[in-house]
């Protein structure tokens, strides 16, 4: 019966002893380097392979801390946000604040709101400027923010700037989750690359939640 690599691998598997009774053959074996064209020992050959785990880990452990500490950059801006929502008396000019805060402290050029469906004391801001019957349909139909390219959308014409936006985030303002909307949140950018269909919207959601709760109590009804 002829043996395979398998059937040797499984062998010395199961009897980690042979090794015990046969140390010559460890000391003697040679290995070719993957660092280079040479013959290394088993024992050198086991040392380059912990390291290039090392490394990896060490790659792995790079990001991780990366990743966190990008994280809680986020976390701060979006607390500072939050904080100036929260100390803006004027309840007329609380959606400015929304605006103007969210692109101070997450380096935005362009962003802007449209409210319906206010209170009559809020009618005449600009942020009740009528808009077309369109806008309401799109934000109810929005489950989650829409990230993309600016497909000529009317809100998009909400924003200022001197370079039209080539990407925009739209973010539905809602009471709750099976609410009917009464706002939509626009981000633009001129780059096409800020706000593309595959980035995650959880982030973004969470911005329409706060906003909304911020800003429901000039809402009829809320």
């Amino acid at each position: 019966m002829q043996l395979t690599e398998q059937d040797l691998a499984a062998y010395l598997a199961e009897h980690p002893e042979f090794f015990e009774r046969h140390a010559e053959l460890l000391a003697g074996v040679q290995l070719q380097s993957p660092h280079g064209n040479r013959a290394v020992s088993l024992q050198e050959r086991q040392i380059e392979m912990m390291r290039d785990k090392m490394r990896v880990l060490e790659h792995r452990l790079a990001d991780l801390m990366r990743n966190a500490a990008e994280n809680e950059a986020i976390s701060g801006r979006l607390l500072a946000w939050v904080r100036a929502m929260l100390l803006e008396r004027d309840p007329a000019a609380l959606p400015q604040a929304v605006v103007r805060e969210i692109q101070q402290q997450f380096q935005l050029p362009q962003a802007a709101l449209r409210l319906w469906n206010l209170r009559p004391e809020f009618a005449t801001q600009d942020y009740a400027a009528g808009v077309g019957d369109d806008i309401p349909v799109l934000a109810n139909s929005l489950s989650q923010p829409y990230c993309g390219a600016n497909a000529g959308f009317e809100a998009a014409n909400w924003l200022d700037g001197e370079t039209p936006a080539q990407s925009l985030a739209l973010i539905p303002l809602r009471r709750d989750t099976d609410a009917a909307a009464f706002g939509l949140l626009v981000l633009g950018s001129p780059s096409a690359g800020r706000f593309t269909a595959d980035m995650g919207t959880e982030f973004l959601s969470r911005i329409g939640h706060l906003a909304s709760a911020g800003l429901l109590h000039l809402v009829r009804g809320g």
